[in-house]
């Protein structure tokens, strides 16, 4: 479908130069003082001497150096690198991402296009007959909105919520989400058993007629252990952010994210008073919970709060401590390296990337040390985070339209998961 497309707009646009060609020509030569005379003979067709391009930026590449690559002098590389600038920053231009290029047979260029994401192209066009000044834009893609309906085990191969969504056709990115709506109810690290249950409701996006992303998890439940936990999306009226709630309408959302990872990594060591210490061979506390992970795996802050330091800590390696309200701190050990704008005193959103797991410090093999301190104790995180309250519910003057949001997302939820565990309902 992507080609058919593609091709179809390079027929357009060549159709549009040859008619615009040929008007020229007929202008340029007709007398000034009487009708120029319709031709009564055969179509003339002229000769399309353009290169339509279309490629994948390089690694370590910059936009002045792909236009080049295809023939263009530096100075109309400038001038592109010029037109582009109020529309889009030339130096977000990524390697692995797709552009289209159209250059004439003079050498100049007459359309280009990035795909910035997977909502959005750029697009820069010179106008067909005009005085070479280029205009560039931000164009978002069109796409299909569906509505989609799944239901999943945890049983037999499907031993994890991402295969279990494997299974059922999706990828990790649900998983991510799912884990994210439950993250204060259920540890997806720790507590996911054979038996398992999940029914989600859930929004796609198409372009194309290819997937483009995931939307919002609308709906969904999930039967962990014997135990129902329904979550429904839900914005209070004068709020601009949704958040999720069960089916009473108290908050999912605790203080403390019950892990410091998006999704699934493997408890490998737990608090202890008393643990033999794998680099140095004696038995001595183990003061936090450690999670085995690939060196790079993104780590994130369990609550909101205020970057304490950041930096090399002796043995802890490079380490990322947080304060939080209520008398908490927690620590993030061994890191592999820090994120973006953290450094002491910056404030962090709860669910932030923070750093990367990684071996640095006293460290044999990529994990992450998570630490809780309350009120200067270290304490067990694992437990600790039982004790949290919820945070704020519905309130009571919002609970009836609250539950007929649910209602209807149970309604939609339900009659769409056919007897085979799966259908998708076009949005209205």
């Amino acid at each position: 479908m992507r080609e058919r497309l593609m091709n179809l707009r390079f027929l357009v646009l060549g159709c549009a130069a040859a008619v615009a060609a040929m008007a020229a020509a007929r202008v340029s030569h007709a007398p000034t003082d009487e009708a120029v005379p319709l031709s009564r003979g055969e179509d003339v067709f002229l000769p399309d001497d353009r290169r339509f391009i279309e490629g994948t930026v390089p690694a370590r590449s910059h936009l002045a150096g792909i236009l080049s690559a295809h023939g263009l002098d530096d100075a109309a590389a400038g001038r592109v690198i010029e037109a582009v600038r109020p529309a889009f920053d030339p130096r977000r231009i990524r390697s692995g991402n797709t552009y289209r290029l159209v250059v004439g047979g003079d050498g100049t260029l007459r359309s280009f296009e990035y795909d910035v994401d997977s909502d959005r192209f750029l697009q820069v066009n010179a106008p067909v007959g005009g005085d070479g000044t280029l205009s560039a834009d931000l164009v978002h893609y069109v796409k299909e909105h569906a509505e989609v309906a799944i239901r999943g085990f945890i049983d037999g191969p499907h031993t994890s919520l991402v295969s279990a969504l494997n299974g059922a056709g999706e990828n990790v990115a649900l998983a991510v989400e799912m884990a994210e709506v439950f993250g204060g109810e259920i540890d997806f690290n720790t507590e996911v058993r054979r038996g398992d249950r999940f029914d989600v409701l859930f929004e796609k996006y198409y372009r194309d007629d290819e997937f483009a992303g995931y939307g919002d998890v609308l709906a969904a439940e999930f039967v962990n252990a014997g135990r129902r936990v329904q979550a429904f999306r839900f914005t209070l009226p004068g709020d601009d952010d949704a958040l999720y709630y069960d089916e009473q309408g108290r908050s999912l959302r605790r203080q403390f994210l019950r892990s410091p990872f998006r999704f699934e990594p493997r408890v490998t060591s737990r608090f202890s008073k008393r643990r033999l210490h794998p680099v140095l061979g004696v038995y001595r506390p183990h003061l936090g919970v450690d999670y085995g992970a690939p060196t790079g795996t993104p780590v994130v802050a369990v609550a909101a709060g205020a970057v304490v330091s950041a930096g090399r800590s002796g043995g802890s390696g490079n380490m990322v401590r947080l304060r939080h309200t209520n008398g908490y701190e927690t620590y993030y050990l061994h890191l592999s390296a820090f994120a973006d704008g953290i450094r002491p005193g910056a404030r962090v959103a709860q669910g932030q990337t923070i750093g990367r797991v990684g071996a640095t410090g006293l460290a044999t093999g990529p994990h992450l040390d998570y630490r809780m301190r309350r009120d200067g104790v270290f304490v067990d995180p694992l437990i600790e985070h039982r004790k949290l309250p919820p945070g704020d519910p519905v309130p009571e003057r919002h609970l009836a339209a609250f539950h007929e949001v649910r209602s209807q997302a149970l309604r939609r939820m339900s009659s769409a998961i056919a007897p085979g565990g799966r259908s998708a309902l076009l949005a209205q």
